[in-house]
C-alpha cells in the first residue's frame, strides 16, 4: 500500500513540479484517505532522483566554470555599493576591479546613483591605470546610458551586460564590496562616520591604496597592486582623449531656419546643414559651448540663439557642504555680564555704611555763625563775618533831584557798601 501511494506522489510531482511535498500529501489524503508524511515524500523525491530530473529539464542545473582574465586590464567589473548616510544624505560607492589582479582600478563615493558619478569613478581610473579592454556591468540605469556607450566608443572599450537575473558573473566585485563592508566601513563606523563626501573619499582612498592593495589575496596568492604591476605597461590615454571620451553628444535635425534645439535652448548653426541630422556635442555641465558635427565631421560652434538653460537635466552637480563660518571667539553677553559686575564691585554701598560719631563742639559754632545776641560771647560776633555778605547803605537823592514819581526820569540811586559792621545791639 504505501509503494503505491509513493508511486501516485511521484505522478502527481511530475504532474505539476511546483507543487509542494505538503499540497501532495494533501491530495493522496483527499484521494485514499491516508498518505505518507511529507518528509517521506521529500525523501522519495531525492532517493529515486526526481528533484535533478525536473531540474534539469527547467534549466536549473547550469555549471559555472570559474574564468580568471590572463592579463591586467584585459577585464574591468564595474559595480555600484549603497553605503551609509554622509552628511545627512545616502552614498554611494562606484567602484571598478581588475578581474586579473583584483585590483581597485576606479572608485568615487557620490550623493546620486548615476552615469555622471559613474563616469567620474571611470575617468579617474582610466587616467591612473589605463584602457581596459573590456567592460563588464549590470543592467543598472547608470551603465545603459548612451552617455557610457560613447565614452567606451571613443576609447576602445567593449563594453558588455550581463543578463537580468543571473549575477553570477559579478560575483568578484560582489566580494571586493564585502571586503570593503567588513574592514572599511565598521572602522569608518566606529570612529562615528564622515562628515562630508571629501573626507569619505579621502578614507576610502587612504584605505584602498595604504590596506587593500597590499594585503595577499586569498585566491591568487599575491597582492592585488603586486600582481596588476607585473603585467604589461597599461595604455594610458591622452587627455584630450578622455575629454572627448566623456563629453555628451545628442542627435538632432536641423531646420530650415538653420536652427537646433537642445533641452529648451535654440542654437544657430551652419546654413548648410539644414535638413541634416548633426550630432551636438557638449559638456553636460556647460550647454552655452556645442559643437556641431556631421558625418564624424567638425562642422564648427552652435551660436545660442536662446539660452535658458545652462546644464543637462541629468547632470546635478553634488550639493555644495554647507560652510559654517568661522567663530569670532566673542561672546558679548558674557562680556556685558563681566562689566556689569566689575561695576556693582566698584560702587558704595552707602546703607551698609556706619553712622557718623556727633562732635560736642558743633553747637557752639553754630550759635556763632548765627550771631544770636542771646547766647555766646559778644566778641565772636567779629569772627561770624566769614561766609556773609557785606552790609550795605542807601543814601537818599539830593533834594533839587526831580519827583520819583516822575515817569520820564530814570531812578537814581546810589548804593555803597558801609564801611564797617553795624553793631548788632
Amino acid at each position: 500500500m504505501e509503494a503505491e501511494l509513493l508511486a501516485l506522489a511521484v505522478t502527481l510531482k511530475r504532474e505539476q513540479p511546483r507543487r509542494a511535498a505538503a499540497q501532495i500529501a494533501r491530495v493522496i489524503t483527499e484521494q485514499c484517505g491516508t498518505s505518507p508524511h511529507e518528509r517521506t515524500l521529500q525523501r522519495h523525491f531525492r532517493r529515486v532522483g526526481l528533484d535533478r530530473e525536473l531540474a534539469t529539464e527547467r534549466g536549473g542545473l547550469r555549471a559555472f566554470g570559474r574564468f580568471q582574465a590572463e592579463a591586467p586590464n584585459q577585464l574591468w567589473t564595474a559595480d555600484a555599493l549603497h553605503g551609509p548616510a554622509v552628511a545627512g544624505r545616502k552614498a554611494y560607492l562606484f567602484a571598478a576591479i581588475d578581474d586579473h589582479s583584483r585590483a581597485l582600478v576606479g572608485y568615487r563615493w557620490a550623493h546620486a546613483e548615476d552615469t555622471l558619478r559613474l563616469e567620474a569613478a571611470l575617468r579617474a581610473g582610466f587616467a591612473a591605470r589605463g584602457l581596459p579592454g573590456c567592460l563588464y556591468v549590470d543592467n543598472g540605469s547608470p551603465f545603459i546610458s548612451r552617455q557610457l556607450e560613447r565614452a567606451c566608443a571613443v576609447l576602445g572599450i567593449r563594453l558588455v551586460h550581463s543578463r537580468p537575473g543571473q549575477p553570477q558573473g559579478r560575483g568578484k566585485i560582489e566580494r571586493v564590496f564585502r571586503t570593503v563592508r567588513e574592514q572599511f566601513l565598521v572602522e569608518l563606523e566606529a570612529r562615528g562616520g564622515a562628515k562630508d563626501l571629501e573626507e569619505l573619499n579621502r578614507l576610502f582612498g587612504a584605505w584602498v591604496e595604504g590596506v587593500y592593495h597590499h594585503r595577499t589575496h586569498a585566491e591568487t596568492g599575491q597582492a592585488p597592486m603586486e600582481r596588476f604591476l607585473a603585467g604589461a605597461p597599461p595604455r594610458l590615454p591622452s587627455p584630450a582623449e578622455l575629454r572627448e571620451a566623456f563629453l555628451w553628444a545628442e542627435h538632432r535635425q536641423v531646420t530650415k531656419q538653420a536652427m537646433v534645439s537642445l533641452f529648451a535652448n535654440r542654437y544657430q548653426v551652419d546654413p548648410a546643414l539644414v535638413g541634416a541630422t548633426v550630432e551636438l556635442v557638449f559638456d553636460p555641465f556647460d550647454l552655452a559651448r556645442i559643437e556641431v558635427r556631421y558625418q564624424q565631421r567638425p562642422m564648427g560652434a552652435a551660436v545660442p540663439f536662446q539660452l535658458g538653460r545652462h546644464v543637462h537635466p541629468h547632470a546635478s552637480p553634488d550639493p555644495a557642504e554647507p560652510v559654517t563660518p568661522r567663530p569670532s571667539g566673542i561672546d558679548y553677553l558674557a562680556m556685558v555680564e563681566q562689566r556689569i559686575a566689575a561695576t556693582q564691585r566698584r560702587r558704595i554701598a552707602y546703607a551698609s555704611l556706619p553712622a557718623p560719631i556727633p562732635d560736642p563742639g558743633a553747637g557752639s559754632h553754630a550759635h556763632a555763625a548765627t550771631g544770636d545776641p542771646g547766647t555766646g560771647d559778644p566778641s565772636q560776633v567779629a569772627h561770624a563775618d566769614v561766609g556773609l555778605h557785606p552790609t550795605t547803605t542807601i543814601t537818599p537823592d539830593p533834594a533839587d533831584a526831580p519827583a520819583a514819581d516822575d515817569p520820564t526820569m530814570p531812578l537814581d540811586t546810589d548804593i555803597q557798601p558801609a564801611d564797617t559792621v553795624e553793631d548788632a545791639s
